[in-house]
This record gives C-alpha cells, sequence and structure tokens, in this order.
C-alpha cells in the first residue's frame, strides 16, 4: 500500500490539529481500499454481517453527510442510501461499485471540507434532529474522528482477511 497520509502538526491549533487528524483518518481509510477489485471491496467479513469495505465507505459517507451538511449546516436533504434514515443500510453494497462509493463519500467529505473552512469557530453549532440537541462544530470533528478511528480498525481486519496486508 502507499501511503499518501499527512501527519498532523506536533503544534498546531486546535482547529488545524483537528482537521489533519479527520484528514488522516479519511486518509487511512482510503488506503485500506487501494488496490483491490469491486469484488473484494464487497467481501463480508462473516455471515450474518453484511460488514466490508465498500459497506464502511458507504456508511461514512452517510456520516459525513449527516454531521456536516445536515446537522452543521442545517440541509434539509436524505441520506444517500436510506431514505427512510437508517445508517445501517449503507453497510449492504450489494450491487455497489468502488466507483459509486467513493464518489458519494468524496463528494461529501469535500462537502464537509467547506463547511468547516466557512465556520467562523468551532463553536458554530447546530441542530442534531436525531437526538434533539445543539451541537458544535468541534465535538462533530471529534465524533468524526472517533467514527473514522473505529471503522478504520475494521478496516484492517477486513483487508487482512482479503489478501493479507496489513499495516497502520
Amino acid at each position: 500500500m502507499t501511503e499518501d497520509r499527512i501527519g498532523p502538526p506536533l503544534r498546531g491549533g486546535e482547529r488545524e490539529t483537528l482537521r489533519a487528524f479527520l484528514d488522516y483518518h479519511r486518509a487511512t481509510l482510503a488506503m485500506k481500499c487501494e488496490g483491490l477489485s469491486d469484488d473484494d471491496l464487497r467481501r463480508r467479513s462473516m455471515p450474518p454481517s453484511t460488514l466490508s469495505l465498500l459497506g464502511l465507505v458507504r456508511h461514512m459517507a452517510e456520516v459525513e453527510r449527516h454531521w456536516f451538511r445536515r446537522v452543521i449546516n442545517g440541509e434539509d436533504i436524505p441520506l444517500v442510501w436510506s431514505p427512510d434514515g437508517d445508517f445501517q443500510a449503507a453497510y449492504d453494497p450489494s450491487g455497489s461499485t468502488r466507483a459509486e462509493a467513493f464518489a458519494a463519500w468524496e463528494a461529501e467529505v469535500e462537502h464537509a471540507r467547506r463547511i468547516e473552512r466557512a465556520a467562523e469557530s468551532l463553536d458554530v453549532t447546530g441542530h442534531n434532529a436525531r437526538h434533539d440537541e445543539d451541537v458544535s462544530l468541534r465535538l462533530v470533528m471529534m465524533h468524526m474522528m472517533h467514527e473514522y478511528a473505529r471503522h478504520n480498525g475494521h478496516a484492517d481486519f477486513l483487508r487482512e482477511a482479503i489478501d493479507g496486508v496489513t499495516g497502520a
């Protein structure tokens, strides 16, 4: 695997550090999927689970969309793969392709970056209707790092099961 990830600054400010850590985790997910066929990316961990690398990419597109566009930016838009709001639906990659999943994920990442850059500060808040609470951009960025870190751990195991490749 090639490594195009840039580590976070060792003495950066809060926002710069959060942004860099989030991008590092995003790059890690892409790296775990590098060089695999659509069939490999759709390979499930173990029945009955639908967990796969492609499912993780689709899920993270939904999560990026929800937290940045729907919560922080207040956009009234549905999830990409689940009109009824079920985040689990994205995990099932049946019939999905790398091109489709990565196009959606990359588009949502770019929206998220734009929204974060445009925000006046990390104290900007949005409303999370799902839990009926207001949250700060700071919390959203921390939550996203948590989501990626957890799912990148899954991606480590999925990739190793496909072709034996391991690594951070």
